[in-house]
């Protein structure tokens, strides 16, 4: 390995030494510049990433639960935020584009009246560690799948193994494996090998 590459390694590791604190993650993972976690929960178990998977976005596990697993060899590309409130699972050798977001969360409450009291209280009180009228539902991302750029998955989706997700897309029921979607709502456009 030539000197610039190893200062370049060298750097980055370091750079990456309070991220490394708020997730469990294989030594070999790569967190770029503009990385962000929030781990409300303050729990590095919470957000496990697995060996050679970059990881170029912003990862949030709430305060009242949730919880991010990576796979193994994943991107996960600039901008693209991945929020949990329940269980968010990616499976390995996984790409995701730049500014997706994968929420499993409606992040507030429906009932514009509770909604307006917990947002009051996030900005006085912080993030809340219950919040009982908040609706969750995980997601699973199969292996091999790629979502491309300003999509977004929402809660309780499963994406099957092998699938697309077209750009821009807002996937809101299931994907089964091998199918390229598209639009919003998603619908199946074809089947891919």
């Amino acid at each position: 390995m030539s000197l610039k590459k190893q200062l370049k390694y060298i750097i980055r590791r370091v750079l990456s030494i309070p991220v490394r604190r708020k997730v469990t993650a294989a030594s070999n993972v790569v967190f770029y510049s503009g990385v962000k976690v929030y781990n409300l929960l303050n729990n590095p178990d919470k957000i496990v990433i697995g060996d050679q998977s970059h990881i170029n976005g912003e990862l949030h596990v709430f305060g009242f639960g949730g919880e991010i697993r990576i796979g193994k060899r994943c991107y996960i590309g600039e901008g693209t935020r991945i929020w949990s409130g329940n269980r968010i699972i990616i499976g390995n050798d996984v790409l995701i584009s730049h500014n997706v977001n994968i929420m499993d969360t409606n992040s507030h409450e429906i009932n514009h009246l509770e909604r307006a009291a917990g947002f009051l209280n996030i900005i006085t009180d912080g993030h809340p560690k219950e919040a009982a009228n908040v609706n969750t539902a995980p997601i699973i991302i199969g292996d091999n799948a790629w979502i491309n750029f300003n999509s977004i998955i929402l809660k309780g989706v499963t994406i099957g193994e092998g699938a697309i997700i077209a750009a821009g897309s807002v996937v809101t029921k299931n994907v089964p494996a091998f199918a390229l979607v598209g639009g919003s709502p998603a619908k199946i456009i074809k089947y891919v090998n």
